[in-house]
C-alpha cells in the first residue's frame, strides 16, 4: 500500500513500469494505490493478432472512426464507469498527467459522432502498457484493440503488456507468460526506441485489416 503522505508521481510511475510493476487501487472510493506483479503475465503479441471472421465483417462493413489521443480523460472515465472498477481519482489524475507529459494515450472508436470503445495504456521504449478498455456498442473495445495493435506494429513497438489474461482478450490472441519471461521482453523493448506518433493513426479498416491479417 501506499503512505497517505507520499504523492505518488508521474515519474514515480515510469519509473514502476520500468521495474515491471504497475499500480491499482480496491475500487473508486478507495484512496490508497498498491503495487501489482503478476506471476503470470498477460502480453498480446503484436504479430499474432486473432481476429474473428465477425469482426472482419465487421470492419469491412466500416460505418466508424478510430482516433488517437482526441479525448483521454473521456476514455479513463469510460473505463471507470462500471459498478466495480479499480480506477480511483488518484490514479485518474496521475494518468492524466502522464497523458500530457506524453506517455499515456488513448485509442477512440466512434459511431455516429459517439464514443463507442476505447483503450488506454502507458508507453515507455518499444513498450506499451495496456491498461483499461471499455466497450459501449457490440465489438467497441475489440476495434479500438485492433486499430491501436495495427498502430503500434507501425510505429515500432515490440510488447503490448496487457497485464492480465481475459477470455476476451484471449480471444483476440493475449497469451500468458511467467514473470521471468515478461521482464525480458521488457527489458529487450525499454532499449529499443518507439514513438506512437511515428506514424498518423490510419482510419480506413480496410487497410488495418489488410495489414493485421497478413502479420496475424
Amino acid at each position: 500500500m501506499t503512505d497517505p503522505d507520499f504523492a505518488l508521481t508521474p515519474e514515480l510511475l515510469l519509473n514502476a513500469y520500468a521495474a515491471g510493476v504497475f499500480p491499482m487501487s480496491e475500487g473508486r472510493d478507495d484512496p490508497e494505490i498498491f503495487w501489482v506483479d503478476p506471476r503470470r503475465r498477460g502480453v498480446l503479441p503484436l504479430n499474432g493478432l486473432h481476429i474473428s471472421r465477425s469482426l472482419a465483417k465487421r470492419m469491412r462493413r466500416g460505418g466508424y472512426t478510430a482516433s488517437l489521443n482526441t479525448d483521454f480523460a473521456g476514455v479513463v472515465d469510460a473505463c471507470a464507469d462500471r459498478p466495480e472498477t479499480w480506477i480511483n481519482a488518484e490514479i485518474r489524475r496521475l494518468y492524466v498527467m502522464l497523458h500530457q507529459l506524453g506517455h499515456a494515450h488513448s485509442l477512440e472508436i466512434r459511431q455516429g459522432g459517439t464514443v463507442i470503445g476505447g483503450i488506454y495504456g502507458v508507453t515507455l521504449g518499444a513498450a506499451f502498457f495496456g491498461e483499461s478498455m471499455f466497450s459501449r456498442a457490440t465489438d467497441g473495445s475489440k476495434l479500438a484493440l485492433v486499430h491501436l495493435t495495427d498502430h503500434l506494429r507501425r510505429c515500432g513497438f515490440m510488447l503490448f503488456d496487457t497485464q492480465f489474461i481475459t477470455d476476451h482478450l484471449a480471444s483476440l490472441g493475449a497469451i500468458e507468460i511467467s514473470r521471468a519471461a515478461y521482464r525480458k521482453n521488457l527489458d529487450l523493448a525499454l532499449q529499443h526506441p518507439a514513438d506512437i506518433m511515428w506514424h498518423p493513426l490510419d482510419p480506413d479498416p480496410q487497410s488495418v485489416l489488410q495489414r493485421s491479417t497478413q502479420t496475424s
